[in-house]
């Protein structure tokens, strides 16, 4: 079973904003279940590194359109990616290094943040960047 299920909760009301929520929520299943199926660390890294890259591939298009529309809460939104950004590539770093293994505390950490960011700091924009035409 999934870490984490797509539903419509999870919508901020732009197509293009869902469909790559919805690829990092796969990633996250993804890694989740290589790491219960006990997979090697050369499969376990290339997701982590996926996962890294697109997360910055994402926040980039975010916040294009906040730029763009002159979204009120850019800078704290921002903060939440730069923050999530370090401490990914914290993980990846340390599991690399062979210094951490990912442990159910990083699958949680990175589910749970995720569910978190998209219903609650990406919902607020969801209704602005609608009345700009963006859907």
């Amino acid at each position: 079973m999934a870490l984490i299920q797509w539903n419509e909760k999870l919508s901020v009301k732009v197509a293009e904003i869902d469909q790559q929520h919805k690829m990092l929520i796969d990633m996250v299943n993804e890694l989740n279940d290589a790491m219960k199926q006990g997979k090697g660390k050369d499969v376990i890294g290339k997701i982590i590194d996926g996962l890294a890259s697109y997360t910055v591939t994402h926040f980039s298009t975010e916040e294009k359109y906040f730029d763009q529309f002159g979204y009120p809460d850019t800078k704290n939104h921002k903060k939440e990616h730069a923050t999530f950004v370090k401490k990914v590539s914290e993980f990846k770093d340390g599991f690399e290094k062979g210094k951490m293994s990912l442990t159910l505390n990083v699958m949680n950490f990175l589910s749970d943040w995720l569910k978190n960011h998209i219903m609650v700091t990406d919902k607020k924009y969801s209704q602005f960047f609608n009345e700009k035409g963006l859907k």
